[in-house]
């Protein structure tokens, strides 16, 4: 059975411009679908009549199908290639926006981010195999910095727009604005992208293969210990994402536009990571970027929990300390995701795949529980993501250590 590889393009023809823009524009559709409408969760349990632990629903079930949903879309691109698996998967997403907007229910919405959340999955999982298929692992943490460079100005600006969106036409403006930037990216993707994968898997999608590519790669040390760090920083982000509108609206008293803000002063951390990243993988490899990275995001977590614990109940408490998260989470997880995936040049997507089931299905979890232990006090937030930062530097000073030299896998 040929392997497919004869009809490929040479992965040159994707030039390095156009790779990085739309590695970095299919890296915003998942940010997007939480960032943007973050502003807009009190008024969507308002308008509903749903209490938090309903409302959270709509993210919880997007990052749990998000995650589930790897375990195809990475297979899928291994065997059909990146291309039909990113073009289908933003197309989809684009729908599902439009769903969401014109939801008459909660279950309708829950239903609807489900269906953008495959999308989003789909489109990302595709964009980490095309930059596996061209570079290097140090090569692609590298680009995955910069393009999440890039990606970071959407959730720098997409509670901004979304308050002013909510404000001015309700909470169904932001799923709007999604199916519009989505339709976008579909069509800039189904043009301008064309296909990595020269090394197709012809038996990628049945069932007994499937498995035993995902047990060989869930025995890889390398492999557990990259993913278990790019789980933990992610853990602690979700909690926030999950939880910071009802405490620093509901609970502090800020407004919309307020909480945007405040919600953009951690973007503006990650940013910075990102930039810093750059610079230190090149010059310190993997694994001590992700080591310093650590270091600072443990810092973070427990000036947090020590604020709140001493009383100090202002939301500089949790914003403060959420930009020094940030600029940790931007160092720790490109080289994390690089990391996890370069041991597998000929099973990339699954690779990727069950990095980000892992992952996902650990944010949803903290999700439910954020939802689930909201008291309308700063407490269940905070302590959260400082067990989340401590997490982290266990994993970095322990497994990455050890098992995460991956060089001679370039």
């Amino acid at each position: 059975m040929s392997d497919g590889s004869s009809a490929q393009p040479a992965a040159a023809g994707v030039g390095p411009a156009t790779l990085l823009w739309l590695i970095a524009g299919l890296l915003m559709l998942q940010p997007l679908a939480t960032d943007l409408y973050l502003p807009a969760l009190p008024g969507i349990a308002a308008y509903f009549d749903v209490g938090v632990a309903t409302v959270q629903w709509t993210l919880s079930i997007f990052v749990a199908t998000f995650g589930a949903w790897q375990l195809v879309a990475g297979p899928l691109s291994d065997r059909f290639g990146r291309y039909p698996v990113v073009v289908a998967g933003a197309f989809v997403y684009c729908g599902a926006s439009l769903l969401a907007m014109a939801a008459p229910t909660i279950e309708v919405l829950v239903g609807a981010r489900l269906l953008q959340a495959a999308g989003a999955c789909s489109s990302l999982v595709g964009a980490r195999g095309i930059v596996r298929d061209l570079r290097s692992p140090t090569e692609a943490a590298r680009l995955l910095a910069s393009a999440s460079t890039i990606m970071s100005f959407a959730p720098l600006l997409g509670p901004l727009l979304g308050a002013y969106l909510f404000v001015a036409f309700g909470w169904r403006s932001a799923f709007a604005a999604l199916a519009a930037l989505s339709v976008l990216l579909a069509t800039a993707a189904a043009t301008r992208l064309q296909e990595t994968n020269r090394r197709r898997n012809p038996n990628a999608l049945r069932l007994r293969p499937m498995l035993r590519i995902y047990l060989e790669v869930a025995r890889s040390p390398a492999f557990r210990a990259y993913t278990l760090a790019s789980t933990a920083t992610y853990g602690g982000l979700f909690a926030f994402i999950s939880g910071s509108s009802f405490v620093l609206m509901r609970v502090l008293g800020l407004s919309a536009v307020g909480f945007a803000a405040s919600f953009a002063t951690m973007v503006a951390g990650y940013l910075v990571g990102t930039l810093i990243c750059r610079w230190l993988v090149a010059r310190r490899g993997l694994q001590r970027t992700i080591g310093a990275g650590a270091a600072l995001q443990v810092l973070a977590g427990t000036t947090m929990a020590a604020l709140v614990a001493a009383g100090v109940h202002v939301p500089a408490s949790i914003v403060a300390p959420m930009f020094f998260y940030g600029v940790a989470h931007g160092m720790i997880q490109p080289p994390a995701q690089a990391g996890a995936m370069a041991p597998f040049p000929h099973s990339a997507g699954a690779a990727a795949a069950l990095m980000g089931f892992v992952m996902m299905l650990t944010a949803a979890l903290v999700g439910l529980w954020i939802g689930a232990s909201y008291d309308g006090t700063m407490f269940p937030l905070a302590f959260t993501i400082c067990a989340a930062s401590v997490a982290s530097a266990l994993v970095a000073f322990t497994a990455v250590r050890r098992h995460g030299d991956v060089a001679a896998h370039g």
